[in-house]
């Protein structure tokens, strides 16, 4: 059943009144998944996912089909979520049945209803990582207003995440934010120089290396570094 449809700006007003101090993580996590689900348009699941200290977990859902499907990735260690969990960018899958990425989840998914996805990164800290997955019932659901939007529920789960970790001393965490930030730096120039030799698009550059991080086995931060150093001794 689909749950009841929200306007947005009266979803974020209320995550923002949420005391990230008084409540427990998994239950803002939760209210997080529950609110995107209704607000952005063209959702019909959500799920909040987690990886720390190399185990990953479905942390909030909207449903039990949300789930699975984030634990099928987990599993097989292979995904989108996973994918947008490394490179805490934006990854759109707008029609299932043509994703040559992941065909082995995609066709799972799409047998369960689900025709298109939308995985937004969470950077938190080196060992703390995430992903805001949004599942929909049709091909092309998330039009770009749609991505921007569940962008800004990512943005919240990513503040009460790292607010969980603030035991940690500021330098240490300031830290941890900057070797996240590099990270995304280099899978930026790497991109830029796919881009420059293929002359290709950022999403087809994007999509390149994470077929060569699945190819090699290697983290895409990995990739990226590998790529950006050997087009810098040439």
């Amino acid at each position: 059943m689909e749950a009841a449809r929200m306007d947005p700006a009266d979803a974020l007003a209320e995550l923002s009144r949420i005391r990230l101090d008084e409540v427990a993580l998994d239950d803002v996590l939760a209210r997080v998944a529950e609110l995107a689900n209704r607000a952005v348009p063209g959702s019909v699941h959500v799920s909040v996912s987690l990886v720390q200290a190399g185990a990953n977990r479905a942390i909030a859902y909207t449903s039990d089909l949300a789930r699975s499907l984030d634990e099928w990735q987990y599993a097989h260690d292979d995904g989108p979520c996973l994918d947008a969990s490394v490179s805490a960018g934006s990854v759109s899958l707008p029609d299932l049945a043509d994703e040559p990425r992941w065909p082995g989840w995609a066709a799972r998914a799409r047998a369960a209803g689900v025709q298109s996805s939308l995985s937004i990164g969470l950077p938190i800290q080196e060992a703390v990582t995430g992903a805001l997955n949004v599942y929909g019932g049709t091909t092309h659901a998330f039009d770009k207003a749609s991505i921007e939007l569940a962008e800004e529920f990512a943005a919240y789960a990513a503040v009460a995440l790292a607010n969980a970790h603030l035991y940690e001393s500021t330098a240490t965490l300031a830290r941890q934010m900057q070797e996240a930030m590099r990270s995304r730096a280099v899978i930026e120039q790497a991109k830029g120089i796919i881009m420059g030799q293929r002359r290709c698009s950022a999403e087809e550059a994007f999509t390149l290396l994470a077929k060569l991080s699945q190819d090699s086995n290697r983290k895409l931060r990995e990739v990226a570094e590998a790529l950006v150093a050997r087009a810098a001794v040439r």
